[in-house]
């Protein structure tokens, strides 16, 4: 089965899953079966799926990564203190965990398409990551607080694990809370690396898209909690800051002051 063969069947099973979907003809170009996979995906419920769906899937998503490629540490910009800068998609980064800017609901984002980090992260993992996150939902019996840090496999990412924290919303004016838990967020995601024993994390700007944190206090708050658990911690776990906007990269540059000349954008 070559690669086109395996994006036809993942989509034919998900739409015969999908009653609501059920009729719906398989687009001509690989653009649009892509999208239409992709959508399948997103709007799939949490839950189990064939032996065979997940080797096909597992597959697929596997050759997806190499022609997006894999980014290693090679390609960050070095920021000294073990902090490293690097802009682009965090699903291509190979270090032992990123972090999802997660919704309460702690299962992903079902907008198909939906460009928001949550929605690529369950997308390129693969089904598995809505599964087990539906499942530790499910024993945990209440929606996820913000500020606190759970933590998954990687599934078909290239990194070993997804910290999944649920960022503040912020309504109207920034509050002093607000600041709290995006700290809370940062704390407790690295506090759970060590934890497992991660020796490197790659942080998104959390709460800084759909939920409303400006980008350049948030990026403060990132680079001061850091810095503040590294000293009263210790230890010689790898941040990468991860960015995707030009803004919020020169956000964080200037910020941390990387070495001129040393930049590693894709």
């Amino acid at each position: 089965m070559n690669h086109q063969q395996e994006r036809e069947y993942l989509i034919k099973y998900l739409l015969k899953e999908n009653k609501n979907c059920r009729g719906l003809e398989i687009p001509g170009t690989d653009g649009e079966q892509r999208d239409l996979l992709r959508a399948l995906m997103n709007v799939r419920m949490p839950g189990p799926a064939s032996p065979e769906f997940l080797r096909i899937q597992d597959d697929y998503l596997g050759e997806e990564l190499r022609l997006r490629g894999v980014v290693s540490g090679d390609e960050w910009e070095d920021c000294g203190e073990n902090i490293f800068l690097w802009q682009g998609d965090i699903t291509r980064l190979r270090v032992d965990a990123i972090v999802n800017a997660a919704n309460s609901g702690m299962t992903g984002c079902y907008q198909p398409l939906h460009n928001c980090i949550d929605n690529c992260i369950h997308t390129f993992a693969g089904v598995q990551l809505r599964y087990i996150c539906g499942k530790i939902m499910d024993e945990q019996g209440h929606a996820e607080p913000t500020g606190q840090a759970k933590v998954t496999p990687g599934y078909n990412l290239p990194c070993r694990a997804v910290i999944h924290t649920v960022g503040p919303i912020v309504r109207g004016a920034l509050t002093k809370e607000d600041e709290r838990l995006l700290a809370s967020c940062y704390e407790s995601c690295l506090r759970a690396a060590e934890e497992n024993g991660f020796r490197s994390i790659a942080f998104c700007c959390i709460s800084t898209g759909v939920f409303g944190f400006p980008q350049r206090r948030a990026a403060e708050i990132a680079v001061r909690t850091v810095r503040k658990y590294r000293e009263e911690k210790g230890g010689a776990i790898k941040v990468v800051f991860n960015v995707f906007k030009d803004e919020d990269y020169e956000i964080y540059r200037k910020l941390l002051g990387p070495n001129q000349g040393a930049e590693k954008r894709n």
